[in-house]
């Protein structure tokens, strides 16, 4: 039965507020597409209204879209049946631990290992205590939330592990469903259903040394610290050498949200193309983030979408949404081993797979994809077959499902003890708090007070003194000296 179908006309329709901390505007990155994509499967189900914290340009007839934050974003939590959360919401705002409302905590983008990586590439001693507020925010979106969805089986198992930590593997949520899917279900990032259409220029004709007959490499996204860059333009300039005609564009070097500075790796592979002399020849970067309603556009323009990561625990629990754009606009992959799409691409034939690091077995893998015609035309046909598998239709089926029927996990009374005890240990640490600063205030107030007590009796001294006949009678005395004073040099 569609889902759809299950709502009755006149019934009740539940109230779901989608909340995403990233930006919502015409240029987006991963988990801001994903949250647009929720509010719109799931608005002709639920009553949607679709909240960002920083930035929310859209418009849509079907959902509200706002930017909220502080008591305006807990106005809507309040109001809502479900909240589907990306943040670690109960940590940036621990008033929501006090609103009856179902939390669904989106744990597709594992930010602690991208927060990891990231580190081994800035100097900082701070690094210790960000990866400390990260797990302790990790931890009590785990604790306090009733249901969790991820992108992928093996992101499932290690979420499972942590649930585990946290005590929600309970007889009560195991009897209720040994599966656990009742608790942690799938919801992968999605393709749109819809194919792309050209709008206007993207590369070809529009990027000053890229032609009309050059063979194009699309690096579909930013260039962040946990993929291998550098590896892919060696492989470039080496086959440049060969096939004057080779050209890999990169999508963008900046991030869609202005909050993210640009990474180090970016820095490094611009550079590294310089050095090697094929900047602006055979590598190109395009600076600014490509608005999400142009994409398009480039994809269509390009003959092979590429992405390569080295051998790390952050590539191994990824699910790089780049690689649905390849899917959905036709292209052969070439992908570094190692994430959770190289089975589909080995099995399904959707392009290659190469070793990370391994700079041959991108050449050959490369040149192979963009120069022979049957391989190039057999791995097309492959992807365009895939494709449907993996329409948000489809990829957002558990999370609709949840959302018509929903439920408090059923391990509640834990929850609800959990977030009362955390309750009391934020109202006794800020009583604690409260107190110190009393204490501090009432100490300075004393010594305040001694120090007024001090400098009047030491005035009322000097009073006294001056009006004594012995500080008159002594008075041409003191004047002499005064003055034997000013005269010695």
């Amino acid at each position: 039965m569609n889902l759809a179908e299950s709502v009755k006309p006149g019934g009740a329709r539940t109230k779901v507020v989608i909340y995403t901390t990233d930006v919502l505007g015409e240029r987006m990155a991963g988990p801001g597409i994903r949250a647009l994509r929720f509010a719109q499967q799931l608005s002709p189900v639920a009553e949607v209204r679709l909240v960002a914290h920083v930035t929310a340009d859209l418009r849509s007839d079907d959902f509200l879209i706002e930017v909220a934050n502080g008591e305006r974003l807990l106005e809507h939590l309040r109001w809502a049946d479900v909240a589907i959360v990306q943040s670690p919401i109960f940590t940036m705002m621990p008033e929501v631990l006090d609103i009856d409302v179902i939390v669904v905590s989106d744990l597709y983008d594992p930010f602690l290992l991208e927060q990891l990586q990231q580190g081994l590439y800035i100097e900082s001693t701070d690094q210790d205590l960000g990866a400390a507020w990260t797990v302790g925010a990790v931890n009590d979106m785990l604790r306090y939330s009733d249901y969790f969805i991820c992108a992928s089986e093996k992101q499932r198992d290690m979420w499972i592990g942590q649930l585990s930590s946290m005590g929600r593997l309970n007889p009560q949520t195991y009897r209720s469903d040994p599966s656990l899917r009742n608790l942690i279900d799938i919801v992968p990032f999605g393709v749109d259903g819809d194919a792309p259409q050209r709008t206007g220029t993207g590369i070809r004709g529009a990027v000053e040394g890229i032609g009309q007959d050059d063979k194009i490499l699309l690096w579909g996204g930013g260039i962040y610290d946990w993929f291998d860059p550098l590896t892919l333009i060696r492989a470039v300039a080496a086959l440049s050498e060969r096939h004057a005609d080779i050209r890999l564009f990169f999508l963008a070097t900046q991030h869609a949200n202005p909050a993210h500075a640009t990474m180090r790796i970016a820095t490094d592979s611009i550079a590294l193309a310089d050095e090697l002399g094929v900047l602006g020849r055979h590598v190109f970067f395009n600076e600014v983030w490509v608005p999400h309603a142009d994409r398009a556009n480039y994809f269509l323009d390009a003959d092979l979408g590429v992405s390569t990561h080295l051998d790390h625990l952050e590539t191994s629990f990824s699910f790089r949404t780049r690689l649905l754009d390849y899917i959905w606009a036709g292209l052969p992959i070439v992908n570094s081993a190692g994430d959770a799409f190289e089975a589909a691409i080995v099995e399904r034939g959707l392009g290659a797979v190469v070793a990370p690091g391994d700079q041959a077995g991108l050449e050959a893998s490369i040149e192979r994809l963009l120069y022979d015609e049957s391989a190039a035309t057999d791995a097309r046909a492959q992807v365009q077959a895939f494709a449907p598998e993996l329409h948000w239709e489809s990829a957002a089926r558990a999370l609709v499902a949840f959302c018509v029927a929903p439920y408090h996990a059923a391990d509640a009374e834990r929850i609800i003890g959990a977030r009362q005890a955390a309750r009391d240990a934020a109202e006794a640490a800020a009583e604690a708090a409260a107190a110190l600063e009393r204490e501090n205030d009432a100490a300075l107030q004393l010594s305040l007070q001694q120090r007024a007590q001090t400098e009047a009796e030491l005035r009322e001294r000097v009073r006294t003194l001056e009006a004594s006949t012995s500080w008159r009678v002594t008075a041409p005395l003191r004047a002499m000296t005064r003055r034997r004073g000013a005269k010695r040099p």
